[in-house]
């Protein structure tokens, strides 16, 4: 049966949903800076050269290749989210080598690409949060992919809304990834809701509208940045413009 009644709480997802993903690959570029993603595999594959030079490098290219398709698996079918200590692991245990002197800082590295170079938020985010968190509980429930809950924290605090949130869910922190239900219970206790008064916002049909539906909230689709979908949701609402997420949320409410 599906969720109805008094919208308490609003959780949001965080990629493509607060902020842009990848907007930050214009300035990468700007700098002369490669893709993130080029970028990643070269710190990981040069690192591991530098101390380790008998090792062919396509033996190394093929060890970031293992480590990216493990993640995927872990995330995707285990609903988990490895950090980068752990998935750059894989790679060395693979190769059948040490973690080189430097290693540490090849994993800050990672996880400050994108605090070092920051995502362009969402359109009217800070304005859609400050109207709703005057009337709703905010929370936030994130898979961290690359970049820790504790560094989302630090963007967050730099947009000027992280004290908006009385509760932020990472799936690095909670050792579960969405669409697990632990998330969304996380998020209410967190937030001291029921299930059917939570409304969760993201971009993604699985994680963001399936997944809460599931477990007894209410779901809205968010295609401000990507449209993922909208022509077949399952969502309650299907959202263009954050700015108009509160009348949206009011009207569902209403019903």
């Amino acid at each position: 049966m599906r969720s109805t009644g008094q919208i308490e709480a609003v959780t949001f997802d965080f990629w493509d949903t607060l902020v842009i993903d990848d907007s930050d690959e214009i300035e990468r570029a700007r700098r002369g800076l490669p893709t993130k993603e080029v970028g990643r595999e070269a710190l990981f594959v040069e690192s591991l050269l530098r101390a380790n030079p008998a090792i062919p490098r396509a033996a190394v290219t093929e060890a970031w290749a293992h480590l990216q398709r493990r993640f995927r698996v872990a995330w995707k079918d285990e609903q988990r989210t490895p950090g980068v200590a752990e998935r750059l692991g894989w790679g060395l245990t693979l190769l059948g080598v040490d973690a080189p002197p430097t290693w540490g800082e090849v994993v800050d590295q990672f996880e400050m690409m994108e605090v070092d170079i920051p995502p362009e938020p969402a359109p009217g985010v800070e304005e859609a949060l400050r109207a709703l968190s005057s009337r709703y509980r905010l929370g936030i429930i994130s898979d961290t992919i690359i970049t820790p809950g504790r560094l989302l924290r630090r963007l967050l605090a730099r947009m000027n809304v992280e004290l908006l949130f009385r509760a932020q869910i990472y799936s690095d922190e909670a050792g579960r990834s969405k669409p697990a239900p632990r998330v969304y219970a996380l998020a209410c206790a967190g937030l001291d809701v029921a299930p059917s008064a939570l409304l969760h916002v993201g971009d993604r049909e699985e994680n963001d509208v399936l997944g809460p539906q599931r477990f007894g909230a209410r779901a809205a689709l968010y295609t401000g940045v990507v449209d993922r979908g909208s022509q077949s949701t399952a969502a309650d609402i299907v959202c263009a413009d954050l700015r108009a997420l509160p009348d949206q949320i009011a009207a569902l409410s209403a019903r």
